[in-house]
């Protein structure tokens, strides 16, 4: 990924121009926030190529935030076909960031090759082996899917026990299929995973 400071409305405009899919963080350097955002997306994004990572500091850069209603800094601005799609505002962590732009990247991939895919989500928790090794099969395969950490998100963990029955990760809703554990046989049958 390339990382460039911009100065103006006006250059990014020239980037929406010649890029599909653009990202800006607006920050206000020497903030809290702002520095947190911009050093977790900046090692978020050092190892996805393809895509482009514009920064402004909005101390020094003041038309971009009003052209388009950016009322806070940081704001993480995902445009694509010249179109802002998304503002991702606060500091996020540097793992959210990668999430969100390579699902990003996938989606956008999928709509130029006409694929469609039934939605995957994975209820897991950070130290659940198998599930950090459910969920690099999916990337490996390209496979684009919603992670919950049941381990921050009460609700989520609830929910998975009232579906399925029991607490343990990971546990990966297919469809309507739920799988328990890392059956990685039948995620491969209901994904069309040849391997």
């Amino acid at each position: 990924m390339r990382i460039i400071t911009i100065e103006s409305k006006l250059e990014l405009e020239t980037y929406l121009e010649k890029e599909e899919k653009v990202w800006c963080l607006l920050y206000k350097k020497g903030s809290r926030q702002s520095d947190c955002a911009h050093e977790n997306l900046t090692a978020a994004v050092e190892a996805i190529e393809n895509t482009i990572l514009l920064v402004a500091n909005v101390s020094k850069v003041r038309d971009i935030h009003t052209a388009y209603a950016i009322t806070s800094a940081p704001s993480l601005m995902e445009f694509e076909a010249k179109q802002m799609k998304n503002v991702i505002k606060g500091c996020q962590s540097t793992s959210f960031y990668k999430n969100l732009i390579e699902e990003s990247l996938f989606r956008t991939e999928m709509k130029k090759d006409g694929k469609s895919q039934k939605p995957v989500t994975v209820y897991s928790t950070p130290t659940c082996s198998w599930c950090n090794t459910l969920k690099s099969h999916l990337r490996h395969h390209r496979i684009l899917y919603t992670d919950i950490d049941v381990s921050q998100n009460q609700e989520a963990a609830k929910a998975m026990v009232q579906r399925s029955g029991q607490q343990g990760v990971p546990q990966t809703l297919i469809g309507n299929e739920l799988i328990i554990g890392f059956d990685k046989k039948r995620i491969n049958e209901l994904l069309n995973i040849n391997n």
